[in-house]
């Protein structure tokens, strides 16, 4: 299992910074990662975004699979499916956890907001690549 830390993953997916993920917790077993609501990432009535949820689930789930990869490969998400459950208020936490892991590794990831509540399930098909290099 590859090490990661939360700046490998800004370098390798400039988006997931940009975005403004932040990790809490990366290990084989799951990843732990947080959004905080900000109304530039919200949509009608002040809740965040489908595509924001989306992001940090896409990222959570992509850095879990990288993590039970080969070292030096990196996640390429070949398919994902979103529930979205509620609407989201507040900061959120993904929480993503490996459900089978192989050649292709499927990760689910569950959504919450500050108060605990289900907001979206997301469920990935993720394989891992060699990364280019320029």
């Amino acid at each position: 299992m590859p090490a990661l830390a939360a700046e490998d993953v800004y370098a390798l997916a400039p988006y997931a910074k940009t975005l403004g993920v932040v990790f809490d917790e990366m290990t084989a077993g799951g990843v732990r990662a947080r959004l905080a609501h900000d109304s530039s990432l919200s949509t009608v009535g002040g809740a965040l975004h489908g595509g924001a949820l989306m992001g940090l689930a896409d990222v959570s789930g992509a850095v879990c699979a990288a993590l039970n990869g080969p070292v030096g490969s990196a996640p390429a998400t070949v398919e994902s499916t979103t529930h979205f459950l509620r609407p989201a208020h507040t900061d959120v936490v993904a929480t993503a956890r490996p459900l089978r892991v192989g050649r292709i590794t499927v990760v689910e990831v569950d959504v919450h907001d500050a108060e605990g509540e289900l907001c979206a399930r997301v469920t990935q098909v993720v394989t891992t690549v060699k990364p280019k290099t320029s």
